[in-house]
């Protein structure tokens, strides 16, 4: 009887062990991959409205750079650019509902910093745009340098790197202003329209975005002045490796296709090319696809559905979109900017 009853007790001993472990394992080890699969589409945490980047139409289909990204993410994964579902989110929300594996995904123009990844647990893979934050006024006051906005009194959102890039420019340069600080973007444009100040803060892209509502958007001026840097990533919780992993080459093999010059008219060319380089992307030579989890044709996939950075670019916020934002920082290396993907080999 004792033997038995302490076989028993070791055996209840190694249960809750092993039950612990599960416990400990399935909090570092959040198998987001498996999860989506079993779901059958990505959950992806976007902007409510955001011109150019993530903004639904009357019937709820989304459009935008950032939507763009998420379909990339969908389409590697299944074949399916449709297989995602889009989550608005504020700024005061968004990384709180990624840690409650809310959604898969964050692409909502968030900007990469050391204290967000370290105070929420979480990883920005790779920078899919580099933004600076900058002031829009009415044209009205005939300012040309963000240096004379002296006395200004601005409008700024809320729990943001946007609230205190500003009070840090101020501060650095020696002026006054009076801030007007409110919770939602909505609010925010709302105060400046209303005319409770004169001044507009947020990134660059956004204050493009934001114009194109205006009344008059020729009423408003941009400044050219960037006071910060912006690098607005993707973001996916920490110690989910293989997840992680694919996020971040799917945005690379859209920038590397696109040096290559691989776009979704000429992609059925691309697969019978020989160059080694063009072979590796496509899945023709090495097993590059089968390392991050997918199949062979994974940035094929990407490519074919969604393409290449320039494309998706260009028609959410360059040249073939209502916003016309200059490359700027965002071409390529090769062309004069600084974006740049890893190589696959």
């Amino acid at each position: 009887m004792r033997t038995f009853r302490g076989g028993l007790l070791i055996g209840l001993a190694i249960a809750v062990v092993v039950a612990i472990g599960a416990i400990i394992y399935e909090f570092y080890d959040t198998r987001t991959l498996r999860r989506t699969v079993r779901r059958g589409e990505v959950l992806c945490g976007v902007n409510a409205g955001l011109p150019g980047f993530s903004i639904p139409d009357d019937k709820g289909n989304w459009t935008g750079f950032d939507v763009d990204f998420c379909r990339a993410v969908a389409a590697a994964i299944f074949d399916d650019p449709k297989k995602t579902k889009f989550v608005p989110l504020d700024a005061s929300e968004r990384f709180t509902e990624l840690q409650k594996r809310k959604i898969d995904i964050l692409s909502r123009n968030s900007t990469w910093s050391m204290a967000r990844e370290t105070r929420y647990d979480l990883y920005f893979p790779a920078v899919a745009y580099y933004d600076g934050q900058g002031f829009m006024l009415p044209g009205s006051r005939k300012v040309d340098s963000a240096l004379d906005l002296n006395g200004s009194k601005v409008c700024v959102q809320a729990n943001t790197t946007t609230a205190l890039n500003l009070v840090d420019y101020f501060r650095a340069n020696n002026m006054k202003f009076e801030e007007v600080k409110l919770p939602k973007l909505d609010d925010v444009v709302k105060a400046y329209n209303e005319g409770k100040c004169d001044t507009l803060t947020a990134d660059v892209s956004q204050l493009y975005a934001l114009r194109l509502n205006m009344a008059k958007p020729g009423d408003h001026a941009i400044l050219p002045d960037v006071i910060s840097k912006e690098p607005l990533a993707p973001v996916v919780r920490q110690r989910d490796d293989d997840w992680m992993m694919i996020v971040k080459w799917t945005l690379y093999a859209m920038i590397n296709a696109e040096e290559l010059g691989i776009t979704s008219k000429n992609i059925d060319e691309a697969l019978k090319s020989k160059k080694p380089d063009v072979m590796r992307l496509v899945g023709n030579e090495g097993n590059y696809g089968e390392q991050l989890g997918l199949p062979k044709d994974w940035a094929v996939r990407i490519i074919r559905h969604v393409g290449n950075y320039g494309e998706i670019y260009d028609r959410n916020i360059g040249s073939e979109s209502r916003l016309q934002i200059p490359r700027g920082m965002n071409q390529l290396w090769s062309a004069g900017g600084i974006q740049y993907a890893p190589p696959i080999r």
